[in-house]
């Protein structure tokens, strides 16, 4: 039975912010841990996005009536937010998307398209999700470039050295991950991007993870491009940010055509809107990016710091008991990750493990979670996944446990 605590966070409280984590999955009170996917939302970020649409849905930026200034004043301030919790150096370089996703395929097809030419390189490594691998084979097949790949070690933690052997004077950008969603791996970013830069390369970093469990300060870590996702970090589904630094904003060409993103149209030629407005093309997801401050004014509410020590407790705590099981595998032993553990069973596929635990309410994620050629590195077909989040206890580790303990009963 546990007695580990987390003193600094009121983790009762917390849940009490969230409505969902009130719910029963099949007769069980539900246990979330599939938080690396999304996380769930406290209802000051569900009446954020009812507020809008009840007391001020109007378009943006170009009305002039009263709404129509409300919804833009907190639109923009959600931007400065950003700004702000990332450390940019002014909130023209950030640009709102509908994800990671599209903010790593908005460089692709805009500073990649214009930069990348036959016989470059771009570098990525092998716990890479598919939204940062895919881009950039696709634009190196276009391109003629060469893609090159920074090995995983057995525990799941990148060789720098082999990295450091990879770059060359052909190597014009490296693309990683801060935090691997499959293994929880924290990589070195601050010095993957020192050491690019001396090769002359730009670096893009994958924030997905990393901007809900770790500080960020872009500034700091002198990357060139840092993309992230709002529904990890608490808020909507459906928007995300790009930063980028501002001079190699303005240097690119447009991503798509449209409203907003437009100075002036002529049948003869068009001229862009100054930054961010270039990359916004049409009209945005205003609500859900009006939500987005709240989350994150929840989080710092709370504090990252505690949030995060609170998290690794999780962690600790889950990894030593999983691996009391018989047959059981973590894969992801890096001496610095956080927020999830991921395993196998000898001789049980994770999607049948993944369909017990959710008979008994537990909800965890099952597969290659977008991470295939990782999955091959290690001779899997996936894994299971539990990743925590701030409304995590305990006892809710223990359940898991002891459902995983239960279905392996059932299963062998």
């Amino acid at each position: 039975m546990n007695n580990t605590v987390s003193p600094a966070l009121d983790v009762n409280t917390i849940r009490d912010a969230f409505p969902i984590l009130q719910r029963q999955v099949n007769g069980h009170p539900l246990v979330y841990l599939d938080n690396a996917a999304t996380a769930q939302k406290p209802l000051s970020v569900i009446d954020a996005i009812s507020d809008y649409y009840k007391g001020y849905n109007a378009n943006i930026h170009r009305g002039i009536h009263r709404m129509a200034e409300e919804a833009t004043t907190a639109f923009e301030a959600t931007r400065k937010t950003i700004a702000r919790f990332i450390g940019a150096a002014s909130s023209d370089e950030i640009i709102f998307t509908r994800g990671t996703t599209e903010g790593i395929n908005l460089v692709a097809y805009t500073w990649g398209k214009q930069n990348i030419n036959k016989g470059d390189e771009i570098i990525i490594s092998e716990m890479e999700h598919h939204s940062n691998i895919v881009p950039w084979q696709v634009l190196c097949q276009e391109k003629n470039a060469v893609l090159k790949i920074i090995p995983v070690d057995d525990n799941g933690e990148l060789s720098f050295e082999i990295f450091k052997k990879l770059l060359t004077p052909h190597t014009k950008l490296v693309s990683i991950v801060q935090v691997s969603n499959s293994l929880g791996t924290v990589n070195p970013v601050r010095e993957i991007i020192e050491e690019a830069h001396k090769a002359g390369a730009r670096v893009l970093i994958d924030g997905a993870q990393s901007s809900v469990h770790l500080d960020i300060n872009v500034q700091d870590l002198d990357c060139d491009f840092f993309a992230f996702s709002g529904h990890k970090i608490y808020g909507p589904t459906g928007v995300g940010v790009l930063y980028g630094k501002k001079d190699l904003l303005e240097a690119m060409p447009v991503f798509q055509g449209g409203g907003e993103m437009i100075n002036e149209v002529t049948f003869k030629q068009t001229t862009y809107n100054e930054l961010p407005y270039k990359y916004e093309a049409g009209t945005p997801n205003i609500a859900d990016t009006i939500a987005l401050k709240t989350a994150i004014d929840f989080v710092e509410s709370i504090g990252k710091d505690l949030i995060r020590e609170h998290e690794v407790e999780l962690v600790k705590y889950a990894t030593r008991q999983l691996e009391d099981i018989s047959g059981l595998r973590i894969i992801g032993k890096a001496n610095n990750k956080v927020s999830l553990v991921s395993f196998v069973i000898d001789n049980i596929h994770p999607s049948d493990i993944g369909t017990l635990l959710d008979n008994m309410g537990i909800a965890v994620r099952t597969g290659h979670h977008c991470t295939q050629p990782l999955m091959k590195r290690f001779d899997i077909p996936g894994t299971v996944r539990a990743s925590f989040a701030m409304y995590n206890t305990f006892e809710e580790v223990d359940a898991l446990v002891a459902g995983v303990h239960k279905a392996v009963k059932i299963l062998l």
